[in-house]
């Protein structure tokens, strides 16, 4: 059985490393905002999600089969259009998502 002074050294290791973890992000946050790198990041960031996602998507389609491809082409022609309209990835993927999955039930059904 441990004794009482190591369990309260391995209490206090872990909590000072829990705590230390935890403030890392705050202390390195401010060098961060003044990057030239983050801001290009986050300028690129919501194109190159929403591309992956439709890649991803895209992949697995066969094109002979038009109930698999008629969801994928509405659901990606709807997330260009969500996103020219609204300027809003969020609303662009879940407006694009739900088309996609109702289109895709009610073929599949």
């Amino acid at each position: 059985m441990p004794t009482p002074l190591y369990l309260a050294a391995a209490v206090g290791i872990s909590a000072a490393i829990t705590w230390g973890l935890r403030a890392l992000p705050f202390a390195v946050l401010s060098p961060l905002r003044r990057s030239a790198a983050l801001r290009d990041l986050s300028l690129r960031m919501p194109v190159g999600v929403m591309l992956i996602l439709a890649l991803y998507t895209l992949r697995g389609v066969e094109p002979t089969a038009w109930r698999a491809v008629v969801p994928v082409v509405v659901g990606l022609a709807a997330a260009v259009a969500l996103h020219l309209r609204t300027r809003n990835a969020v609303v662009s993927v879940i407006g694009a998502t739900a088309l996609h999955v109702a289109l895709a039930t009610a073929l599949h059904a």
